[in-house]
């Protein structure tokens, strides 16, 4: 089937809307059950709210005393996570610090609802818990240990991603979805607009799936069907450095800043909570009292942060979806919500799978699979919690063998971006093995090997897929290397290569905008100059619109 021409009619099983991890889920689970699937997104994969979390690999803890079914839901998924994608997760375990100001009496009531949701939590000696994890408040009173630890949202939807296409799913990025197409009570289609070939397509399913998380009201009324989103914005800060090797949280009910994650090369502090108008769900700008309450609070967990050097700062919306009987919106879901249209609204062809959190995506995903199914009368069952996914099924020692023509650091550091999948690195020249980010290790190698196998098509893609100007320097130093080897292989223009540079550094001065002062803003202003004098290239300085991690 050539699915490459516009405005002609393509038939699918199932179309899928929103590339973020719920998508990318449900992508893999319908194309592993023998459908032919098709998944749009807007722009790049995991640039809603998959991108824009702390990345927390969650136990259900924090949800224990709140929220039992969602906790119960998260250790189960936590579980098949750590066994299905090892490559995008680090076992750190976590602590449930108390501090002289909270509450010690919540303590008990806490591990008794991890106990009751089935999460091992153990109450342990302060003075072992900060053997354990130093960079800790040395005034805690209480702690306690769970199994929760972080997760790479961007290495984990790609690999939905690859799996989803080596069975046979087709997945267009930057392809809008515009409007939906009905006849009489049933969707048959979408209209999609590419942003790449500024082309309109008509585009045919059996089911149309919304995956679009909070985008999933707007998407809705294509169809005159009402899904009441209520967005609810999350500010977060980088630092410059890993501070934590544990997940640090505080023993009490969920408030601002009482979550410290590391990651990767870095810890991240978060999140803020604050209810924004719908229409701004596409200009997230952190704020400076956002700002302070995180560092404020942040410090109390770990005291290092208050001079700590701060990389930038981001902000999400969580997509919570109002109850059917609440007009108010008062009555607010932040668990996993299925519509079924036919039976809601009358609608047939259509369902819409959102709420939940990033630690749920494949559960959601297996619920939306198994609707689809149902509506198809197509018997197969789920494989998605039993086979791993690309980068998790070989042992990390073989990999190692396999490319140890990598300079050793390099070698680690692609290991662990793309597990077993960085096997592909193996006949990598000199040449290749020569660095683009010194931060990150990444080398030219990994690089060409995203640019031809990972559907990258702008230094922005890149990121996601490789970390180039994700570390300390920010794109600094790597971004002029990326954007010339991008050049060389899909033989870009210079003038090309000079905006999507331009683009890259843009997108990166919007994260470092609400925090830069001192160091921070010098660093910045030199990067500026660096690249206004040498490359001619003059960036906007300003904020506005998003970026991620």
């Amino acid at each position: 089937m050539d699915i490459n021409q516009p405005n002609s009619a393509k038939l699918f099983d199932v179309i899928i809307i929103g590339g973020g991890a719920t998508g990318a889920g449900v992508a893999r689970d319908c194309s592993r059950r023998g459908l032919h699937v098709l998944l749009l997104e807007r722009f790049d994969i995991a640039t809603g709210a998959t991108g824009r979390n702390h990345g927390l690999l969650h136990s259900g803890a924090r949800y224990a005393v709140t929220d039992r079914e969602s906790a119960e839901e998260c250790i189960k998924e936590n579980m098949i996570l750590k066994r299905i994608a090892s490559h995008c997760i680090e076992e750190t375990d976590g602590l449930f610090l108390t501090l002289p100001e909270d509450d010690i009496a919540y303590q008990s009531k806490f591990v008794e609802a991890c106990t009751v949701a089935g999460i091992n939590a153990q109450i342990i000696d302060p003075g072992e818990a900060l053997s354990m994890e130093p960079s800790a408040n040395k005034d805690i009173i209480g702690a306690v240990k769970v199994p929760d630890g972080s997760v790479d949202p961007f290495r984990l939807t790609a690999s939905n991603m690859i799996d989803a296409k080596n069975y046979g799913a087709v997945v267009y990025t930057y392809n809008e979805v515009v409007g939906l197409i009905r006849e009489q009570d049933r969707i048959v289609g979408v209209k999609a607009f590419d942003h790449k070939t500024k082309e309109a397509k008509e585009l045919y399913a059996s089911v149309v799936v919304n995956a679009g998380g909070i985008w999933g009201q707007h998407i809705s009324e294509f169809a005159e069907v009402k899904v009441s989103m209520l967005p609810a914005k999350g500010a977060l800060l980088i630092f410059g450095h890993r501070i934590n090797n544990m997940v640090l949280n505080r023993c009490r009910k969920p408030a601002d800043a009482d979550i410290l994650v590391p990651g990767d090369t870095i810890s991240l502090i978060g999140t803020t909570s604050s209810n924004i108008p719908y229409d701004q769900i596409d200009n997230m700008i952190v704020t400076p009292e956002e700002v302070d309450t995180l560092i404020r609070e942040g410090e109390k967990l770990a005291p290092i942060l208050n001079r700590t050097r701060i990389l930038r700062a981001y902000a999400g919306v969580r997509p919570l979806v109002a109850s059917d009987n609440d007009p108010t919106g008062r009555s607010v879901s932040r668990g996993i919500v299925l519509l079924d249209h036919a039976k809601r609204d009358g609608l047939e062809g259509y369902i819409t799978i959102t709420g939940g959190k990033l630690m749920t995506y494949r559960l959601m995903a297996e619920w939306a699979t198994d609707l689809v199914c149902q509506k198809l009368n197509v018997s197969n069952k789920c494989t998605t919690a039993e086979e791993n996914l690309p980068g998790s099924r070989e042992k990390m020692e073989d990999i190692s063998k396999r490319i140890i023509s990598l300079p050793t650091a390099q070698r680690k550091s692609a290991i662990y971006r793309h597990g077993d999948v960085a096997g592909n690195l193996s006949g990598n020249t000199e040449d290749d093995n020569s660095l683009v980010c010194e931060c990150e290790e990444v080398s030219v190698g990994e690089v060409k090997y995203a640019l031809e196998e990972l559907n990258v098509t702008n230094l922005v893609d890149l990121r996601r897929r490789t970390r180039v100007g994700m570390g300390t320097c920010q794109g600094e130093l790597c971004a002029c290397r990326a954007a010339g080897i991008m050049s060389d292989v899909d033989k870009l223009c210079t003038k090309s290569a000079k905006e999507d540079l331009a683009y890259f550094l843009n997108e990166r001065w919007k994260g470092i905008y609400p925090i830069a002062w001192g160091d921070t803003l010098r660093e910045s202003e030199y990067t500026n100059w660096v690249y206004e004098s040498v490359c001619g290239l003059k960036l906007s300085q300003k904020q506005e619109g998003k970026d991620e991690v």
